[in-house]
């Protein structure tokens, strides 16, 4: 079996993945299926943190105009972080992977308050770390969340979990010209405007030399082979 090409990463997995074929809310098999992958992915081993969008229940950026400003709908954005961070971890712990949520959000009788110091503490007795809450800030993404907790972990990696199997031109559901790549630089994916993670969340990594690694959830064991050196997914850094 080859050995994992990392050993300590974040796994930033959208939340539309976790409503699966439905458009609104968590489809309860998808769920599982991606908590038994994590937990297969766990014993590698791979010390694992995974940060978890909240598109499936609520986009803060949507009802900015709205009669909500852009501050308040990002705060609602954040707490269905921890709405689908929590399911999660249910998940997991279901899955036999224990696992701790920690919210930058301060809500001691829901979850955890994440501090880097407790995240260490969890990840070195084996659990899977949850980073939910966003950064704790409105206008930055779950995306600059995953890059952002990586840089705090000392992770090798932040694994971007997508619909698609790479990073393309332009989106290969409306476009057939588009083009995959195998690997780009930070200032490759910068330079093209490739919208698969925002710009703050590339220059973060650029500046803290951290790889990204964009691959597809939607089939079994997806994080697994990425680890391996086996799935299909594109390098970027």
């Amino acid at each position: 079996m080859p050995e994992p090409a990392f050993r300590r990463v974040i796994v930033k997995i959208s939340g539309e993945a976790l409503s699966g074929p439905e458009s609104f809310g968590i489809h309860q098999p998808t769920l599982e299926r991606i908590a038994a992958d994590l937990a297969a992915a766990r014993a590698l081993p791979v010390t694992i943190g995974v940060v978890v969008g909240g598109g499936n229940i609520f986009r803060g950026v949507e009802v900015s105009g709205r009669g909500v400003s852009r501050t308040t709908g990002d705060t609602m954005g954040m707490l269905a972080t921890v709405m689908n961070s929590l399911a999660l971890e249910a998940a997991l712990e279901r899955a036999g992977a224990p696992a701790r949520t920690l919210s930058a959000l301060e809500m001691p009788q829901v979850c955890e308050l994440y501090t880097r110091q407790r995240a260490n503490k969890h990840l070195a007795e084996g659990r899977i770390v949850l980073f939910a809450g966003g950064t704790g800030n409105p206008y930055f993404t779950t995306d600059t969340t995953a890059v952002l907790r990586a840089a705090e972990m000392g992770c090798d990696s932040v694994l971007k979990a997508t619909n698609v199997d790479g990073v393309y031109s332009a989106d290969p559901k409306r476009d057939s010209n588009a083009k995959r790549f195998d690997a780009l630089t930070h200032q490759e994916a910068i330079a093209r405007d490739l919208r698969v993670m925002d710009m703050t969340a590339f220059a973060l990594a650029r500046e803290n030399h951290m790889p990204i690694i964009v691959f597809s959830i939607r089939d079994a064991g997806a994080v697994t082979a990425v680890l391996r050196g086996e799935g299909r997914a594109t390098r970027v850094g």
